[in-house]
């Protein structure tokens, strides 16, 4: 069956650096989008950056452009996010997400077909 974990979390003070790593297993993973989204207590998901299938290009949300960046290995099954000048803001538990959705429907989590149960990302100021 198909399994997203993610790894990579924990507490760092504002201006450290984290990366993130989720590995797939069950699907072809070049074949799909990768989305990491997160959500912090007592609001909505949001979502963080996407790497599209086949092309590999990215999108960010504008909170974090310029500070993250989102990768992908296939020969490995696994995308990264790595989190630089973090600030206490992006406080949340991280989810990575698969799905086969047109490549125009990234920033929707709606369109993600298969998730990871998340890590939590603390950022102390």
């Amino acid at each position: 069956q198909v399994q997203l974990v993610e790894s990579g979390g924990g507490l760092v003070q504002a201006g450290d650096s984290l990366r993130l790593s989720c590995a797939g297993s069950g699907f072809t993973f070049r074949n799909y989008n990768m989305g990491w989204f997160r959500q912090a207590p007592g609001k909505a998901r949001e979502f963080v950056s996407a790497i599209r299938r086949m092309s590999g290009a990215t999108a960010y949300a504008d909170s974090v452009k310029g500070r993250f960046t989102i990768s992908k290995d296939n020969a490995k099954n696994t995308v990264y996010l790595q989190m630089n000048s973090l600030e206490p803001e992006d406080t949340a538990v991280y989810y990575c997400a698969a799905g086969s959705q047109p490549t125009g429907l990234v920033r929707s989590g709606e369109m993600y077909a298969y998730w990871g149960q998340g890590t939590q990302v603390t950022v102390s100021s």
